[in-house]
């Protein structure tokens, strides 16, 4: 009975393994079959269909190759492609970049600076306050002596800070007038190739000018108001030495203005078709502080008034140079500047010489010209 018992334990134990071998080699024989799919889904190794035509297969064969080389190889070659690009820039633009680098030794503190001929004292703002004072600032070299020049006289000296910077400020407001003001560099003595004009009014900064004026032109750093009235706009009024009233504005084209002072008539002007006008008439001598009332009226076809400027205005005292400035405009000759502020146009030479002008008949707008107003006989 034990033997019997025996055999069939033995028989059932090679049955349990032949089964476990069988279910391996089946395993085996998926796993084949799932390894040689994914490998024909990734066109690695599986080959090409059968085809009836030779000539398409070997077509399709090469594009296959091309295509699968492209594949495999198509990080190296963008390696390269990154590495040689590295290699120009580092041979021909760096380099270029390199060569142009200037290298400038420090100065050491003990150097002393020398003044070059271009280096000149130069204005950054000149202001009229609300209360009356006047701020003057600007720019020359580091820790240097400046002066401020009034009409030709020294008011005050300052220092410039490490930026080379200053400001003047006077410690009284500035009585109502006319001043012109440069600048001194005092060791060694170098002035300023420019210089300000400054108008202080009486009715206070609102009314105030300080004008910038340089070789090449003029620059407005304080404004007045504009006087207008509808169409007509007086944007300037000078007053010279002479006794000469000079009005100037913009209005419609080829109407007339007229100019009036304490309701005396003093004459008319017409407006160029650039729609300006220039307006000079003799007043006389305008005693300072006594009070004026100007008026510029505009008048249509008709000779009917259609606007009017009033401006009333206290004498101020008298202390700017002998000769004025006036920025030309568009439609303006010599022969009208001459007739406004020198009384006669035929004494545009005047101006011509004084200003280096060769051709009178050639003036461009913006041009800043000094008008001789004590050669007016």
């Amino acid at each position: 009975m034990a033997k019997n018992n025996m055999g069939k334990i033995k028989r059932s134990t090679d049955d349990l393994i032949d089964d476990a071998i069988a279910q391996q080699n089946d395993w085996l024989e998926n796993r084949r079959e799932y390894t040689r799919g994914f490998l024909k889904s990734l066109n690695l190794f599986a080959r090409p269909a059968p085809n009836k035509d030779k000539n398409a297969t070997d077509k399709k064969s090469e594009n296959a190759k091309q295509k699968s080389v492209l594949k495999a190889y198509w990080f190296p070659i963008m390696c390269a492609i990154f590495v040689l690009m590295i290699i120009v820039w580092a041979l021909f633009i760096r380099g270029e970049t390199v060569s142009r680098v200037v290298v400038v030794p420090t100065v050491p503190d003990s150097v002393v600076q020398t003044v070059k001929k271009a280096d000149v004292p130069q204005f950054d703002i000149v202001r009229i306050e609300k209360n009356g004072n006047v701020v003057v600032a600007g720019r020359w070299l580091p820790h240097q002596n400046i002066s401020v020049m009034v009409n030709g006289k020294i008011v005050a000296t300052e220092r410039t800070n490490y930026a080379g910077e200053f400001v003047y400020t006077p410690s009284k407001p500035w009585a109502p007038g006319n001043y012109t003001i440069a600048l001194l560099g005092d060791e060694p003595e170098v002035k300023s190739s420019d210089k300000v004009f400054v108008y202080v009014s009486q009715a206070g900064a609102d009314n105030s000018v300080s004008l910038l004026m340089t070789k090449s032109g003029s620059t407005v750093l304080q404004s007045p108001h504009v006087l207008h009235d509808g169409d007509l706009v007086v944007t300037k009024i000078d007053y010279l030495d002479s006794g000469r009233i000079v009005v100037s504005g913009n209005s419609l084209p080829r109407l007339r203005v007229s100019l009036t002072l304490n309701d005396k008539y003093l004459g008319f002007a017409r407006v160029s078709d650039h729609k300006h006008f220039g307006l000079g008439a003799d007043v006389g001598e305008l005693k300072s502080g006594e009070k004026y009332e100007m008026m510029v009226r505009l008048h249509d076809g008709d000779g009917k008034t259609i606007a009017n400027v009033k401006h009333e205005f206290t004498m101020p005292e008298m202390t700017g140079d002998d000769d004025t400035y006036y920025t030309v405009r568009r439609g303006d000759c010599l022969w009208i500047i001459a007739r406004n502020f020198m009384r006669r146009g035929i004494l545009f030479s005047i101006i011509a010489e004084r200003n280096g002008i060769t051709n009178p008949d050639l003036i461009h707008p913006k041009q800043l010209l000094q008008i001789p107003v004590d050669e007016d006989r």
